[in-house]
């Protein structure tokens, strides 16, 4: 399988998995917390922004060790790559999760860390998809060719 990816199609993966993800997440995050709608909207999308540029940056990073490595995309592979994916976020998100919805650290890491539980098999799930697909795009293209 091919890790040589586009800034483009990055973005592209980026998009469409924070997209999904603010989806399903603003309604269940508003009726768990029971907060208004559009203050979980404000907080998933600036949570999803800064999840987009940690996603760009970090599969980026990722992909260029694997490549370098020479380690092929088994499952274990695919649970580091969530694991370090979601800590990362974990670590740049509480923050901003505490000051906007003004909690405490804490409270804003055990709520982090719930989300978290949906987050692991999502990224999991999204990723292989994508990777799926993106393969079976790319040879039905170079059988076109």
């Amino acid at each position: 399988m091919s890790t040589d990816r586009s800034i483009t199609e990055r973005v592209v993966q980026a998009v469409g998995f924070e997209l999904l993800a603010i989806v399903i997440c603003t309604p269940l995050l508003a009726w768990v917390m029971d907060k208004p709608m559009l203050d979980m909207g404000v907080v998933t999308m600036a949570i999803a922004a800064l999840a987009l540029a940690w996603n760009v940056l970090f599969n980026g990073m990722f992909d260029r060790l694997l490549t370098r490595l020479a380690i092929v995309r088994t499952a274990w592979v695919r649970v580091v790559h969530a694991l370090l994916f979601e800590g990362g976020l974990v670590a740049l998100g509480v923050p901003l999760i505490a000051w906007w919805l003004d909690i405490s650290l804490w409270q804003a890491f055990v709520l982090d860390i719930g989300v978290l539980l949906f987050f692991l098999p999502y990224t999991y799930v999204y990723h292989w998809v994508y990777d799926v697909i993106r393969e079976r795009v790319l040879l039905r293209r170079a059988c076109q060719a």
